[in-house]
């Protein structure tokens, strides 16, 4: 299958054209309306330097809100309010977090400033959420990502102590599980696999955002 190569029009090739990667198209730009479409269509950004690359994978991993877990030593934590919980206190502040939290097998960051920027920029139209998880008025760990509709698409998460991020990710879950279909985590992690999600076929992931 090709890579297309994007331009200035805001369009993507159907997503069934991806690499067996998932890697569909390349090039174009973070404008929020092609973030938004790009979304709406099953696809997400991930590069670490120019040109933008964009995929589609399959499998999907994902999380139905119905199927979180918790553990019973979290639900314990969560009980003591160690930690307190909130939702777009500190969009900047998480989104630059996750750019510099040490990932295994990656020596840089696809969180790039140009990927922050353009974050940022949806977050203030209204589409991107965050939540915080602090300690002491500490920010210790926390996630973002976009939510459209009855979809959240979440897109990176950082915790600089032990549970924090999952603290963040299960109060998100329990306070917007109501009125989400679906949480894309995009790909497997054992993170959160530990928490509930799992794979689905891509064609399934379309069919539930109903661009099949």
């Amino acid at each position: 299958m090709p890579v297309f190569q994007l331009n200035e029009q805001i369009i993507f090739p159907p997503v069934q054209l991806s690499e067996s990667d998932g890697l569909l198209a390349v090039g174009g730009d973070l404008s929020v309306e092609r973030l938004l479409l790009a979304y709406h269509s099953g696809i997400f950004p991930w590069y670490d330097e120019a040109p933008i690359l964009w995929w589609s994978p399959d499998p999907r991993f994902v999380l139905f809100p119905a199927d979180l877990k918790v553990s019973a030593s979290m639900k314990q934590l969560l009980r003591k309010n160690r930690f307190r919980i909130t939702f777009n206190e500190d969009f900047a502040g998480v989104i630059a977090r996750c750019s510099r939290i040490p990932r295994a097998g990656q020596a840089g960051t696809w969180i790039t400033p140009e990927m922050q920027e353009a974050y940022i920029r949806l977050h203030k139209a209204g589409y991107a959420l965050s939540a915080e998880c602090w300690e002491d008025d500490r920010l210790v760990g926390g996630l973002y990502g976009v939510k459209t509709g009855a979809f959240f698409f979440g897109e990176s998460m950082f915790s600089d102590v032990s549970n924090a991020s999952k603290a963040a990710f299960i109060t998100f879950v329990q306070t917007y599980g109501d009125e989400l279909t679906m949480i894309d985590c995009q790909v497997h992690t054992d993170h959160l696999a530990s928490l509930g999600a799992g794979f689905i076929t891509r064609e399934e992931f379309l069919q539930l955002l109903d661009f099949s």
